[in-house]
């Protein structure tokens, strides 16, 4: 089915961060878009504001009758959407057109110019921070983005500009459906081993990803990957770190709660670059933004304004509580580089205040297969709580628990074990001085009134 010919759009798990922005893309379109999810959350009750119609059972009886022609409804549905699902089970036996969601964003990367951010880590920050660049700049750009971006309350930017700007996931291989003009590679840490059982299976995914680049356009990489490229004939290669690379950081100063550095480029070397999130590991994801944003056309100034207004991504390094007596802080990171890169950030900016973790795990098998690493990351914080770990679309396995990761903390790291029921309590019989809610889960739903406990002490 053409894009031009749609009339409306059904999502089967409409309330997921991916999914909620190509909805909003398509009421953006005027259609009619409606949906269905497991569990109501404030994305879908905002989805439902925005004039999306959302439910909650499986039930075909509450799929609108616009959405019931499949000559003129698309379907799209996210990888977590079991088989057995009863109203994804009635759209394939009624001959409806069905995509998944990367399915969509390939399409949209086929007539458009596509800027790409994939990853292990690292991929939603450098996205949204790219895409804030090129929205504020003279070329502009539409943007399908993993997070919230805090400048915009929303994770999707229209615009006419040529270019869209896209969180290109590697989970099932989705982003094996996108067709790049440029595309940034951040890390290729092995991760989704449920998904591609081993680490060598990881990284052919994304070499096969890089080959998916078109002639003219650029890859931007990370030095010192293990991913070996393929890139089409005519693609320029580029390689990036912190301080090292064709594009790079220099003249780093953090101090007094500001960061500011040079971004040292082949095409300009731009001065006097102040982050607007202060966060150490922003100057790395800033360096792959401004070259993949400098390589489309935009000029020193702007990505020195791009740079300096970036207010940062929900649920990534976002700061709640930031006083001298206490700061209160949710991140996403939830594989063991992100947790170490999350936990180094903290305590460069926080060296000697008493840093605790409230950590919930995701998944089971990244459990069984990372808990090590787990709790080497962890083990640079002075206490760590764990929470049990939460299944997201998995069942348990037996054995597997957040003890593994709590007996493997080093010595010398204060550790508790609860259960998330008990993580409000917790908050308010212990004192804190920087806390950091960790993790991909729903402990993040907990964040707003552990920041109310928090101010009421302050009081």
């Amino acid at each position: 089915m053409e894009l031009k010919d749609i009339k409306a759009v059904y999502f089967l798990g409409a309330g997921g961060i991916g999914m909620s922005a190509i909805a909003r893309y398509f009421m953006h379109k005027g259609l009619v878009v409606a949906g269905y999810d497991k569990t109501a959350t404030p994305l879908t009750g905002q989805l439902t504001q925005e004039g999306m119609s959302i439910h909650y059972a499986e039930d075909l009886t509450l799929i609108p009758e616009p959405c019931k022609n499949p000559e003129e409804c698309l379907v799209i549905y996210t990888p977590a959407i079991p088989d057995d699902n009863r109203e994804l089970q009635y759209f394939r036996e009624h001959g409806f057109d069905i995509q998944k969601r990367a399915q969509v964003l390939g399409t949209l990367t086929r007539t458009h110019r596509g800027l790409c951010v994939a990853g292990t880590h690292g991929k939603t920050t450098t996205s949204t921070m790219c895409a804030h660049i090129m929205h504020q700049s003279s070329a502009d750009c539409n943007a399908f983005l993993g997070g919230i971006s805090k400048n915009y309350h929303t994770n999707y930017i229209l615009s006419q500009s040529d270019y869209v700007v896209i969180e290109a996931d590697e989970f099932d291989r989705s982003f094996h459906w996108l067709r790049p003009w440029m595309s940034v590679i951040t890390a290729t840490d092995a991760d989704h081993l449920d998904i591609y059982g081993t680490k060598e299976a990881y990284l052919e995914s994304f070499a096969h990803y890089s080959s998916l680049i078109q002639p003219g356009g650029a890859l931007i990489i990370h030095r010192g990957l293990e991913m070996q490229e393929r890139l089409q004939p005519g693609v320029r290669r580029y390689d990036y770190s912190l301080d090292k690379g064709d594009f790079h950081a220099e003249n780093i100063v953090i101090e007094n709660g500001e960061i500011t550095f040079d971004f040292v480029s082949p095409i300009e070397r731009v001065n006097n670059i102040r982050l607007g999130q202060p966060v150490p590991i922003n100057i790395e994801n800033g360096v792959a933004a401004m070259a993949m944003a400098q390589l489309s056309g935009c000029t020193a100034d702007e990505l020195r304004r791009g740079m300096s207004t970036f207010q940062g991504v929900d649920r990534r390094f976002d700061f709640k509580i930031k006083t001298d007596k206490t700061v209160l802080l949710s991140d996403y990171a939830h594989h063991p580089q992100e947790i170490f890169q999350s936990a180094s950030s903290i305590r460069q900016l926080y060296r000697n205040r008493k840093i605790t973790a409230i950590f919930q795990p995701h998944l089971y098998t990244r459990t069984r297969d990372f808990y090590k690493e787990f709790a080497n990351s962890l083990s640079q914080l002075d206490r760590v709580v764990l929470c049990d770990i939460y299944p997201a679309r998995e069942e348990p396995i037996p054995g597997v628990t957040s003890q593994l990761i709590y007996d493997q903390l080093k010595s010398g790291v204060e550790k508790e074990m609860i259960r998330k029921e008990e993580v409000l309590d917790y908050v308010r019989t212990h004192s804190f001085d920087v806390l950091v809610i960790l993790g991909a889960g729903d402990l993040d739903n907990m964040v707003p009134e552990i920041q109310q406990i928090l101010e009421d002490k302050m009081k």
